[in-house]
């Protein structure tokens, strides 16, 4: 099928032009700043009002499938993700059985292949006995996912040997989650002394505190430092943080970075008042200082990427304190509207999302004919427009039904989403006949 989107704002490549983009079948054809006749196309996109950019790839979710589908399932998550303009996801480890085998994997990809929406991918978590079977050669596999204080199961890799071991042999980029543990049992042990066996959530950040942050995130710069790995360190939530990561403005491609997610960028301390445990979140969402430090490092290199850490729950399970109620928000279908806001705070330009949310990840993690509008790249294409809204329970598509930001009022809606050139968003109504990819790493 040809489908001409005519006459956009296009956003690429550090750049915002008038232009058209040209899909033919499952690739970009032409992308042009020339005025294009609307004549010969299967389908003409009228986008004067609209901007243009690559889908977003979303590096870092918990899509829940296989083992705990009564609060998400890979269908479900991936309509979501598909109706706020991504058409990329990098789902996590820990799902039951954990994605620590050949054979779990293989599982994996058989459930996205039936039943995802958009493009997919799944990182193999590593703990302190599979180093040795991690498939460091497989191009379909992105990276590997450490937990260096998280308790996540058996997947929390806390040996010393181990730890090394694994920054010292691994070909493919780490992705960790820092948190120290022993730090949290301590913090987590005086809390209870003081509050209960399950204290208010508002003491959360508390518990999972900036200290555990910085001395597991120090832990793991060093170590990749030392060894020359590739390490991408998730969800930095302190300020404390950034100084481990230097400015990057001249083009170059860090070996050590770090990512932001929605929750650090848009809550803070104070809103666990109001929102309670739908805000509680690992690493805790910290204060106002901290979530204002990591806007500005959006801009000055020190953030790579933007992700979700989406990680939807039912309602029942997020009641409770800190002891009881789980961790984790649904944020995939809002993320995009959500960072558009931010650029119209000023906070970053649009220009700066579209790497921080498109480009970079594919940089990151060498995806194959991904992540930017060019001629012979998969059309995983994004397109939204200006239009006020108020978010209500109708509107969300994950399964949980729930989200921290019910009764948001946005001025961006996406409103057309493509991927691999199948028209799986058109004017704000998903298309549930498509499937997406699996995506494919280090490709010559």
């Amino acid at each position: 099928m040809n489908i001409l989107i005519a006459d956009a704002t296009i956003v690429n490549e550090g750049r915002s032009f008038k232009g058209s983009v040209v899909i033919d079948g499952d690739a970009i054809r032409q992308v042009t700043e020339r005025p294009l006749a609307h004549e010969g196309y299967d389908r003409v996109i009228d986008a004067r009002d609209c901007v243009v950019m690559p889908g977003v790839i979303d590096t870092h979710v918990h899509f829940r499938e296989p083992g705990l589908t009564h609060k998400a399932d890979i269908g479900s998550e991936s309509q979501a993700a598909a109706l706020g303009g991504v058409t990329s996801f990098f789902d996590m480890p820990n799902t039951v059985p954990q994605t620590m085998s050949r054979e779990a994997l293989e599982e994996k990809w058989r459930i996205a292949s039936e039943t995802s929406h958009v493009n997919h991918a799944f990182f193999f978590g590593a703990t302190n006995d599979n180093i040795d079977s991690i498939p460091q050669d497989d191009p379909r596999v992105p990276g590997i996912k450490l937990f260096m204080g998280s308790s996540t199961g058996n997947m929390l890799v806390d040996d010393d040997h181990t730890l090394r071991r694994l920054f010292r042999n691994a070909t493919l980029p780490i992705m960790a989650h820092c948190e120290d543990t022993a730090i949290i049992n301590r913090n987590m042990a005086e809390a209870r002394r003081w509050w209960g066996d399950d204290p208010d959530v508002v003491h959360h950040p508390e518990i999972r505190s900036r200290e555990a942050c910085v001395a597991s995130t120090t832990l793991a710069v060093n170590l990749a430092r030392e060894y020359g790995t590739r390490l991408h360190v998730a969800h930095l939530s302190t300020a404390d943080e950034l100084a481990l990561f230097p400015p990057t403005t001249d083009g170059a491609m860090p070996r050590i970075t770090a990512e932001a997610v929605l929750a650090h960028l848009l809550f803070t301390d104070d809103d666990y008042a109001s929102k309670g445990t739908w805000v509680k979140c690992n690493p805790s969402v910290k204060t106002m200082a901290d979530r204002n430090a990591l806007r500005q490092a959006l801009t000055d290199g020190r953030i790579f990427t933007v992700a979700t850490d989406h990680a939807p729950h039912t309602l029942a399970e997020k009641e409770g304190g800190c002891a009881k109620a789980a961790s984790g928000m649904p944020m995939v279908q809002f993320s995009l509207v959500s960072m558009l806001d931010l650029v119209d705070q000023g906070v970053l330009s649009l220009e700066r999302l579209v790497e921080l949310m498109c480009h970079h990840p594919a940089r990151l993690f060498d995806i194959h004919r991904r992540g930017f509008l060019r001629p012979g790249y998969k059309a995983d294409i994004t397109i939204v427009r200006r239009q006020p809204w108020t978010l209500r329970q109708s509107d969300i598509a994950s399964k949980c039904g729930w989200n921290p930001l019910l009764g948001q009022h946005f001025g961006w809606r996406v409103a057309h989403t493509f991927c691999n050139g199948a028209h799986i968003v058109d004017e704000g109504r998903f298309q549930p006949a498509s499937r997406g990819e699996q995506l494919l790493f280090r490709m010559p």
